[in-house]
């Protein structure tokens, strides 16, 4: 699995650079006021920044965040491929890298699919544990006119062959859901949302479901 999401990583992040002509370059800087990941709180009050290539189909990306201890630094890449007009399929890798002792290294290939409103995230990862235990995450999103809604469910400790089934199962992980509105304004873009996370994916109040309150700012900045 290492090698087919490092394989993933590097193809999707070399593909681009035979048509760098026409390549797209952006800059990103942002601020949290509660940093939650999958449904799970990584920071209250984070900021990130992030750097973005695309080129026709393909693109690859970093994005760092401060996670309190370190910061958290991503590495991304993958390819889109339209289906008629409204409909895409993505495929690509994700790795999550710490430079503090906040949490170890995630590494997952990425499975995507949008019809209209309607889009599917899926992924299946390692962390850096003995015997390299998996997880698996499926998240499915409705988006219109700035409202969105997210309903997001992770396995921990899942069988490759099993993975979606264990998704659904309480003894292996947990849910979330997520609604908010987004908008722009100033040449920025905001969101504010709330979420509910459930008390396996709540860490901070140990068997306690969770509902918070999360705003978002974000400035994109085109440099090529």
């Amino acid at each position: 699995m290492k090698k087919l999401i490092a394989f993933a990583l590097a193809a999707a992040a070399l593909l681009p650079l035979h048509a760098e002509a026409q390549a797209t370059v952006t800059a990103n800087a942002g601020w949290l006021s509660q940093y939650y990941y999958r449904g799970i709180l990584q920071k209250t009050s984070s900021a990130s920044a992030g750097l973005n290539l695309a080129s026709g189909n393909f693109s690859a990306g970093t994005w760092a965040a401060d996670v309190g201890d370190g910061a958290e630094v991503d590495l991304f890449g993958g390819v889109s491929l339209p289906l008629g007009e409204s409909a895409t399929v993505s495929l690509g890798g994700t790795g999550y890298f710490y430079t503090g002792d906040f949490d170890t290294r995630y590494l997952e290939g990425n499975l995507g699919a949008a019809f209209g409103p309607i889009s599917f995230a899926a992924a299946l990862g390692t962390w850096d544990q003995p015997g390299d235990p998996k997880y698996f995450y499926l998240g499915i999103t409705a988006a219109q006119n700035g409202l969105f809604a997210t309903v997001g469910t992770i396995a921990f400790n899942a069988e490759f062959g099993d993975a979606l089934s264990d998704a659904f199962d309480p003894d292996l992980g947990g849910q979330y859901l997520q609604a908010g509105y987004g908008f722009s304004a100033a040449e920025m873009d905001f969101t504010v949302s709330g979420l509910w996370n459930d008390s396996v994916l709540n860490a901070l109040y140990e068997g306690v479901d969770e509902i918070t309150l999360i705003f978002g700012v974000t400035k994109v900045f085109t440099i090529q």
